[in-house]
């Protein structure tokens, strides 16, 4: 059963501007949220292309998406090669050889169900084999990093993606535990991550492997990488007056998408009366919300995992060469 409640659903999918012959891209199926809602308001000739690396998702969705027949395309792919992907679906429009669509969403992180299915290794409150992959058929996982990577990386990356401040502390009470035995398990991983973490510390700031367990994670499935060549790539596959909506949920992947999103502003300085951009600033995004939307309260009340969600919604302009 693949129950997830999803973040910001009429927010992001309302910052979309859908219409009824679009097409869409859901680059985070998950349990089919935001994927539903979308479908639910296509008609003749809309479609809505779906891409997840979790089987389990994909099979949620054959099931409980199967009315919407053949308006639902299923990729199972990691979403940093949308372009590519799009590229090999037929009846995708293209513009210079590059796919167009007229809409693009990105939920986030884990969902639900990955962390409260035990074995996947992705929750610190369960005890399971090391994995937390997300595409089960990846070679890398959590269990390689800390038992095979050396101890200076383990603290990079706990430092970087989790912003753990104990990170050289707890990287080498597993580089020193390992020595003796393989470091198999999450429970033994929370068990080393307390013991890298001073009393007083593991006293506030919710559960102390949170922000381990969260970099371990990202540096499994190389999210961060993953989200910049996506987006990247979802700017050049909006068509025209197309938007991208994106949910995250901590403060490393709102910021890339910040800046990225800030990257292909309009910042044009050549004078007014210039008929074409010749400075090669022409921006091809405008901010649809300058600060990002969070969860209302009631949201909050019935799902506390959105605490940390944010969405930002960007809208592909025409160039000017088009305008004229």
């Amino acid at each position: 059963m693949f129950h997830h409640i999803t973040v910001l659903k009429k927010e992001a999918t309302e910052g979309l501007r859908i219409k009824p012959d679009g097409i869409y891209v859901d680059c985070t199926l998950g349990g089919g949220g935001h994927s539903s809602v979308i479908l639910s308001q296509l008609g003749d000739g809309g479609r809505l292309i779906a891409f997840d690396q979790d089987d389990w998702a994909l099979d949620n969705a054959r099931e409980n998406l199967a009315a919407y027949g053949d308006k639902l395309t299923l990729v199972k792919s990691n979403f940093r090669h949308l372009e590519h992907k799009l590229l090999e679906l037929d009846g995708i429009p293209q513009h210079n050889g590059v796919p167009q669509v007229d809409g693009i969403l990105f939920d986030l992180g884990v969902s639900s169900p990955q962390f409260d299915e035990g074995d996947r290794g992705f929750s610190y409150n369960a005890d399971a084999p090391l994995d937390m992959r997300m595409d089960q058929s990846a070679q890398l996982t959590a269990r390689e990093i800390i038992n095979e990577w050396p101890e200076r990386e383990i603290a990079r990356i706990l430092f970087q993606y989790g912003e753990e401040k104990f990170s050289r502390r707890i990287a080498k009470v597993i580089a020193e535990t390992r020595e003796t035995s393989p470091i198999e398990t999450t429970g033994q991983l929370v068990e080393l991550v307390k013991e890298g973490i001073p009393a007083a510390a593991r006293r506030t700031g919710g559960h102390p492997a949170k922000r381990s367990f969260q970099a371990l994670r990202i540096a499994v499935n190389d999210e961060l990488g993953a989200l910049e060549e996506g987006l990247h790539a979802a700017v050049r596959c909006l068509a025209p007056e197309g938007r991208a909506s994106v949910i995250t949920f901590h403060s490393l992947e709102d910021r890339i998408c910040k800046q990225i999103f800030a990257s292909y502003v309009e910042k044009c300085t050549c004078p007014p009366d210039f008929p074409l951009c010749v400075c090669g600033g022409q921006g091809q995004l405008k901010l649809i919300n300058r600060k990002p939307s969070v969860p209302s309260d009631e949201e909050l009340e019935q799902n506390p995992r959105a605490r940390s969600a944010k969405l930002r919604v960007a809208e592909k302009l025409h160039s000017k060469a088009e305008e004229m």
